[in-house]
């Protein structure tokens, strides 16, 4: 056996370099947690309260002044605010009020009503039934035996909670919820209520031809009473369910939108100051025990690589926006449907990273801008096909698709090959099958679904 030396060059990874990562992938949530473990299992650090919460109002007005006077569009709704300020009915109530529950929004009006002691039992037994969507799923027979009370007043509290808003609500299928929403209106469309009752199925398949037919009625008529039904709110019970299950999502990065350029804003008014702290760094210099050195020596180099940590992750996501920004102005000006093909390496070699490093500051970021909240994985998309300015992106292809189905004859409503041929000729190549996919995706029904009829 002979024994013989080779040299060879390895990469390791330092705690530092390893920290740096994790911290740079965490999301706002997670760092903030993060943080906040480090301060209580860490002496040496040392938060300062960049957030006072109990003056979030008067810094939410100072954040309005400012937007005001960078964004003109914004000044009608500042000044409504400002007019509203001291509107008892306005500033009453929060998100997490019972207002906001449809339990105790139905309940509320339920109580001011005048009702037979046992009728109002059940009407609030039905109220407790309600799902999310505002319908009532239980039979009334199961209910009544449930509660030991007989149908016909379960019958009677039903109709009580269906005239209640929002209106629909207490509905036991669609065809009911449409109905009690169309007999609430002024004056009441009975064409509207027949179909809603009796001819649903043919709505859905925009059979206007055949409804006329069977109601005797004029087709125009027919088509101005089904767009009226589609108008309705088939759910209306989502928009309290929503209140209460809401997730709020802190932006990273703010785009500040000026008549000739774009500016970028880091959203860190939720994180605290981390410092060292003054008195422990006196003790580690007039101390002379080596024990409480050595602790302390350790403590402020921890507390040191974590701030840098953090600074890097800051300056990180703002390269790669300011780069995504660059890359996808059109989007940020024209909205969406403009979106440019760009990868992770077009990011990473304009800001001289490795790729996995934007993968990292990309992953649970946000970014606001004036046409909403988008996470930051958002803008990067494929190429389609084509090269350079030539190049399509699915958010794009999207968007041509819609606009073509948009345009068609909806009585010779186009095929996903016919589409697939007009988006060809348009500079945007793709397969039938995917066109099919990212019809889906548009929630577009398919040719039979989209045909109207004589």
């Amino acid at each position: 056996m002979e024994l013989s030396m080779t040299q060879k060059q390895t990469q390791t990874l330092s705690p530092q370099m390893m920290q740096s990562m994790e911290v740079l992938q965490m999301g706002s949530q997670e760092l903030l947690e993060y943080i906040e473990e480090a301060v209580q299992e860490n002496p040496v650090l040392e938060r300062e309260e960049t957030y006072d919460r109990r003056d979030e109002s008067a810094d939410l007005r100072r954040k309005l002044e400012w937007l005001e006077s960078t964004d003109p569009q914004n000044r009608y709704y500042h000044q409504q605010d400002s007019e509203d300020e001291n509107d008892p009915i306005r500033n009453y109530g929060t998100v997490e009020d019972r207002e906001e529950n449809l339990y105790y929004y139905v309940l509320s009006q339920l109580r001011v009503l005048e009702l037979d002691p046992q009728v109002m039992t059940c009407a609030e037994f039905l109220v407790e039934s309600l799902n999310q969507n505002g319908w009532l799923d239980e039979p009334l027979s199961a209910i009544a035996r449930s509660l030991g009370r007989p149908e016909e007043e379960l019958e009677e509290a039903l109709s009580v909670v269906q005239s209640l808003e929002p209106a629909g609500v207490g509905a036991r299928d669609l065809s009911e919820c449409l109905r009690l929403q169309l007999v609430r209106r002024s004056p009441v469309d009975q064409l509207a209520v027949e179909i809603a009752e009796h001819h649903l199925d043919a709505l859905s398949k925009s059979r206007y031809g055949l409804i006329a037919r069977e109601l005797n009625a004029g087709q125009e008529q027919v088509r101005r009473s089904c767009d009226l039904i589609r108008s309705l709110n088939p759910r209306p019970g989502t928009g309290f369910a929503a209140r209460e299950n809401l997730t709020y999502i802190n932006p990273d990065i703010i785009v500040v939108s000026f008549p000739d350029h774009f500016e970028l804003l880091t959203n860190d008014y939720y994180f605290p100051t981390l410092n060292i702290s003054g008195y422990y760094s006196r003790l580690l210099k007039e101390s002379d025990e080596a024990e409480v050195k050595d602790y302390l020596t350790g403590k402020v180099r921890q507390a040191k690589w974590m701030v840098r940590a953090i600074e890097q992750r800051r300056s990180t996501l703002m390269a790669c926006a300011q780069c995504i920004l660059e890359l996808q102005e059109a989007f940020f000006r024209k909205g969406p449907g403009h979106l440019v093909p760009m990868s992770l390496a077009d990011v990473a070699s304009r800001i001289g990273v490795h790729e996995s490093t934007v993968s990292r500051a990309a992953r649970d970021k946000y970014i606001q801008c004036s046409m909403g909240v988008y996470p930051l994985s958002y803008f990067f998309s494929r190429s389609l096909g084509g090269e350079g300015a030539d190049a399509a992106s699915p958010d794009a292809a999207k968007a041509l698709l819609k606009k073509l189905i948009g345009e068609e004859d909806k009585r010779r409503p186009l095929s996903d090959q016919k589409l697939c041929q007009l988006m060809e000729d348009r500079g945007c190549t793709l397969s039938r099958r995917t066109v099919a996919k990212y019809r889906d995706e548009l929630h577009i029904p398919s040719t039979t679904g989209r045909k109207q009829y004589e």
